[in-house]
């Protein structure tokens, strides 16, 4: 094999997928820190 290069058309779709996995994974991100910040308030008073 030469190399790993991708299809054009898996190359066209690659800013779309980081695209949605950021959109996804940010709020994901941000409610779990908010869920371990409120859980640590409950625990320790």
């Amino acid at each position: 094999m030469s190399g790993s290069r991708l299809s054009p058309a898996r190359e066209r779709r690659t800013p779309l997928i980081v695209l949605t996995w950021t959109w996804v994974g940010v709020p994901l991100a941000w409610g779990a820190w908010e869920l371990v910040r409120k859980a640590a308030q409950l625990f320790t008073g």
